[in-house]
């Protein structure tokens, strides 16, 4: 098994490969590891159901040059689409540990869209590429500023974590920092409406929660910071600015 703690360097060196240009063959034995990997993920949810296929990506309307498609399909209970991004996150991170390429395609549709019940959710497209392709220097890579995700004391992991990806990069996260406690919220910026509509943003910026948490709580296990998760039903509208969504007292 994967030793899950090797993941945070990682975080340095993936970056979102929006084309696959220049890229390897992917092999069967990359496919391999990356089935074997799956069954090792940890859910946030153990109780909801999930189902992970790996398929050829042209069986999908992902057209990036990808080779294959990682495919999640979940029972849509509870609070499945964080459950789906704290389990992705994990495979995205492992991909760039073998100098594959990985691209989080929310927009992306299956052939099949339900499995013994469960529901197609989203993809990651991948694809061997070179490992100079890779991020050298992440800080200098477009996200948020520091001061917009995160409020109260600014913690060392406060500066990495900012740099979690989005499956659709609307990036809807804020920390506020008290009495111990790490509060992350979903957030939604007052006023601001994309091209996309509503109800999407809101299915997507929910998967975006999931992959946070799990790169928060990366962040923290590296550091030796010993915390209680405490992980909160989202039930808000879209028009609340900011919903709890979990807390970490430390």
């Amino acid at each position: 098994m994967y030793n899950m703690n090797n993941l945070y360097k990682e975080i340095f060196k993936r970056k979102s490969f929006h084309f696959f240009i220049g890229g390897e063959p992917t092999t069967e034995e990359d496919v391999k590891l990356v089935s074997d990997f799956i069954i090792t993920v940890e859910p946030l949810y153990p109780d909801i159901k999930t189902e992970i296929r790996i398929v050829k990506e042209n069986e999908t309307t992902c057209h990036r040059g990808a080779d294959y498609c990682i495919l999640f399909y979940s029972e849509p209970k509870g609070e499945y689409l964080r459950n789906i991004g704290y389990i992705g996150e994990q495979i995205d991170l492992y991909l760039t540990s073998l100098n594959i390429g990985a691209l989080w395609f929310g927009i992306g549709k299956t052939k099949e869209k339900e499995i013994e019940g469960l529901e197609y959710v989203i993809m990651i497209a991948f694809k061997r590429m070179p490992e100079n392709s890779f991020r050298k220097d992440m800080f200098k890579s477009k996200r948020k500023p520091l001061d917009e995700i995160w409020s109260g004391e600014q913690m060392d992991i406060a500066n990495i974590v900012r740099f979690t990806p989005s499956a659709c990069n609307t990036q809807p996260w804020f920390v506020e920092n008290k009495e111990n406690t790490l509060e992350v919220h979903r957030y939604k910026k007052p006023g601001k409406r994309g091209i996309m509509p509503m109800d999407k943003v809101m299915f997507y910026n929910r998967i975006d929660i999931g992959i946070f948490l799990y790169m928060l709580e990366t962040c923290l296990n590296e550091k030796g910071i010993k915390y209680q998760r405490e992980l909160l039903p989202d039930l808000s509208d879209s028009e609340v600015e900011k919903t709890l969504s979990a807390k970490y007292k430390m």
